[in-house]
C-alpha cells in the first residue's frame, strides 16, 4: 500500500461541531496558543556565554608563557651545575684502526652436475613444441629419448649447469614466460 500518496481521510461531518466539552476541547487543540518568551532567561543565558568567552580569552597563552620562562630558567640553572667533562677512558678507537680482521672462508665444493628437466611425454612431437617454447625464451634445451619399462618417453633437459644458482636463474626465466614444471636433478649425461 502507498502510505506517501495516499490521501488523508477526511473528517466526519459533525465532529467537533457538537455541544458539550468534546466540542470545546477539540477546537482548543486546533487553536495553537502561543506562549510568551522568557526574555530574563535569554539575556541571563547570553550575559553567562559572554561572560565565559571573556574568561577564556584573558587566560589564554599565560599558561604557556609561565611555563616557558619557567623551562628555561631551570635549563639555565642545570647548565651551571654540570660537571667538567671528563677524560676519555676508552682506548678501543685507536687500537681497532690499525687492526685487520682475518676470516678463513671455506670454498664451497662443487657437486655433481645439475640437469634441468621440464617435460617428459609419449609423443615425440609435444616434446619438440615445449622445446620450441623454451627457445623462445632464449634458453637451449635438448630432446632425449629414453626407454622404460612402459615404454618409450621424450624428456625435455637443459643443461649441465654447473651450480643449482645456475640451474634456478634459468627456471625462475622459465616460469616468467609460463613454462612451469622444472625440475633440477643430479643426472649424469650417460
Amino acid at each position: 500500500m502507498d502510505y506517501v500518496n495516499r490521501k488523508r481521510p477526511q473528517p466526519k461531518k459533525g465532529a467537533g461541531k457538537g455541544k458539550g466539552k468534546r466540542g470545546a476541547a477539540a477546537k482548543a487543540n486546533t487553536q495553537k496558543v502561543a506562549k510568551p518568551v522568557p526574555w530574563l532567561i535569554v539575556i541571563l543565558a547570553l550575559v553567562l556565554i559572554g561572560g565565559f568567552a571573556y574568561l577564556l580569552y584573558q587566560i589564554n597563552g599565560k599558561g604557556e608563557e609561565k611555563a616557558a620562562a619557567q623551562k628555561l630558567d631551570t635549563s639555565k640553572q642545570a647548565i651551571d651545575q654540570l660537571p667538567e667533562l671528563p677524560e676519555e677512558r676508552w682506548q678501543y678507537i685507536e687500537e681497532l684502526e690499525n687492526k685487520e680482521v682475518q676470516v678463513d672462508v671455506p670454498e664451497l665444493q662443487a657437486g655433481p652436475p645439475k640437469l634441468m628437466q621440464c617435460g617428459s611425454f609419449r609423443s615425440q612431437s609435444d616434446a619438440e613444441s615445449l622445446r620450441a617454447r623454451i627457445a623462445m625464451v632464449g634458453l637451449e634445451s635438448q630432446v632425449r629419448a629414453s626407454e622404460g619399462s612402459n615404454g618409450r618417453w621424450y624428456r625435455v633437459i637443459l643443461g649441465p649447469y654447473e651450480t643449482k644458482r645456475a640451474a634456478e636463474r634459468d627456471r625462475h626465466k622459465l616460469q616468467r614466460s609460463q613454462v612451469f614444471g622444472c625440475a633440477i636433478w643430479n643426472w649424469n649425461l650417460d
